[in-house]
């Protein structure tokens, strides 16, 4: 054990740091960052150690869940001034490895740190290969995907929706579908829900938001059973969710669910830009048409002008694709420089009288009779799952 040890003291506290310093080897490469730096912290020199100290704004769990998600090899230690259950739950489902309470547990925490390290190492060969395969489907690491179109009438919503519910019937993960178009809703209408519970009702327990909170206000689709976060469907109680909501909303959500699939409204706002920022990967759903692909420009050139960065997380999802449409998939390439992630078929026949009956594309899994449409998102997720 020696200089090879990265370890990285994140903290805002320096009466706390006036205990964990001394207790560290001298040969260990030890940097102290506070919080805000975390990201580009990772990014430089790769941790194999994380302590991480409980900030002054109690944001804690959220900092384990970003390096958790980050940086999966890592071991993380959080170091908190407070005995406090639930917070140790959350933390640990977040991705803590260990949990001390300073300085009461000083010298607990001075016995075992260099065992702790040799955990990570050992921890580090391990993982190194398995990583990224387990990642999508490990608790704490949950992955966002947001379906988003700059053009009403895409079919967003729809797709989301089924996209969602397949996910469920054809894995055993854990999913959650969010619907984020506050003020009118959508996704109840096509899976026939009436509920007065909504995300809004999260508004009061936003700051210590954990899986309880959120399984408490969900509703569930009866024949897949996805788990579904409606929207309040009201231009008032729209207006008092923030973004600093929807950011730790998705956060929270990410410790509690495989995969959490957001439906975002076509305005761009604070809140959706931030719904963006957070996703791991965006499904921009485009109609084989000229409007379609004219008002994908102004939404790409606005992702420039806000400085959103794309690259390697956004794909286009071709919706209602026919012999019958303007332009073909090969043609949108020509005009629009993103890798296409899925075709679905036009399908008004099967789909508008599902639809009309306030009945899901999907009923069950191996489902011998799927519509065109139906069919299509079937391969599309089943292809992502192997």
């Amino acid at each position: 054990m020696g200089a090879d040890n990265e370890v990285l003291l994140v903290s805002d506290q320096e009466q706390i740091n006036k205990h964990i310093v001394p207790q560290l080897p001298a040969d260990w490469n030890v940097r102290h960052i506070k919080p805000t730096d975390l990201k580009a912290a990772m990014a430089e020199v790769p941790p194999d150690l994380v302590l991480l100290v409980q900030p002054t704004d109690g944001s804690g769990i959220e900092w384990v869940d970003i390096v958790h998600r980050e940086l999966p090899t890592a071991v993380i230690v959080f170091i908190t001034e407070q005995q406090d259950f639930m917070l140790l739950r959350d933390v640990t489902r977040a991705g803590a490895t260990d949990f001390f309470v300073f300085p009461e547990e000083l010298n607990q925490f001075a016995e075992r740190i260099t065992s702790i390290m040799q955990t990570a190492a050992q921890q580090l060969a391990a993982q190194a290969q398995t990583a990224v395969a387990r990642q999508s489907l490990k608790r704490g690491t949950g992955q966002v995907y947001a379906f988003f179109s700059g053009k009403g009438g895409s079919g967003r919503t729809l797709l989301a929706t089924t996209y969602a519910q397949t996910l469920k019937l054809e894995s055993t993960a854990q999913v959650l579908l969010v619907d984020l178009n506050l003020q009118y809703g959508g996704v109840e209408t096509f899976l026939s829900i009436e509920s007065n519970r909504s995300l809004a009702d999260l508004k009061p327990v936003i700051d210590e938001l954990n899986t309880d909170h959120i399984r408490n206000v969900t509703e569930t689709e009866s024949h897949s059973k996805l788990e579904l976060l409606l929207s309040p469907r009201d231009a008032e109680v729209a207006e008092s969710i923030t973004d600093d909501d929807i950011r730790k909303l998705v956060r929270a959500c990410r410790r509690s669910y495989d995969f959490i699939i957001l439906d975002l409204p076509a305005e761009m706002d604070a809140i959706t830009f931030t719904a963006l920022e957070e996703s791991d990967l965006i499904y921009y759903v485009i109609n084989p048409d000229t409007p379609s692909v004219r008002v994908y420009k102004h939404v790409e050139e606005l992702f420039k002008r806000l400085g959103m960065d794309t690259e390697g997380r956004l794909q286009l999802v071709v919706n209602k694709k026919g012999r019958e449409n303007e332009l073909s998939a090969k043609d949108l390439k020509q005009f629009i420089d993103v890798s296409i992630g899925a075709e679905i078929r036009r399908d008004i026949k099967g789909v508008q009288s599902l639809v009309n009956r306030g009945e899901p594309l999907r009923r069950e899994s191996r489902q011998k009779k799927m519509i065109p449409a139906a069919r299509d998102v079937h391969k599309w997720v089943t292809a992502q799952l192997k």
